[in-house]
């Protein structure tokens, strides 16, 4: 068994094991809101659309479903600038012909 020193002790180890993880998982959640106000402005959407992740459980999936099935506003970029600029040709070389009896004959 464990004696009352021991007790508070374990008590105030798993107190601050509990401060550190809250303090991990609020700033993944920050992050995460960050990420989504991005993906929702770059979409043509309102940016405060990434707080619905904050209703637990079912946010990430709200979120996710509005970004998947709506239409992004997005204006899509011009064609000539897919594709690498077109190179000048490699340079022709004059073709040789070999001579007619190759190897030599003696």
């Amino acid at each position: 068994m464990m004696d009352q020193q021991q007790a508070q002790q374990f008590g105030g180890m798993i107190a601050g094991m509990m401060g550190i993880f809250m303090f991990i998982g609020v700033a993944a959640l920050a992050f995460g809101i960050f990420l989504f106000w991005r993906i929702f402005t770059k979409a043509g959407m309102a940016g405060p659309l990434s707080l619905l992740i904050l209703f637990p459980g079912i946010g990430y999936i709200v979120v996710l479903c509005i970004l998947a099935f709506s239409d992004w506003k997005v204006v899509p970029a011009p064609a000539a600038q897919l594709y690498p600029p077109n190179y000048p040709p490699p340079p022709s070389f004059p073709s040789t012909t070999p001579p007619s009896t190759f190897p030599p004959q003696a």
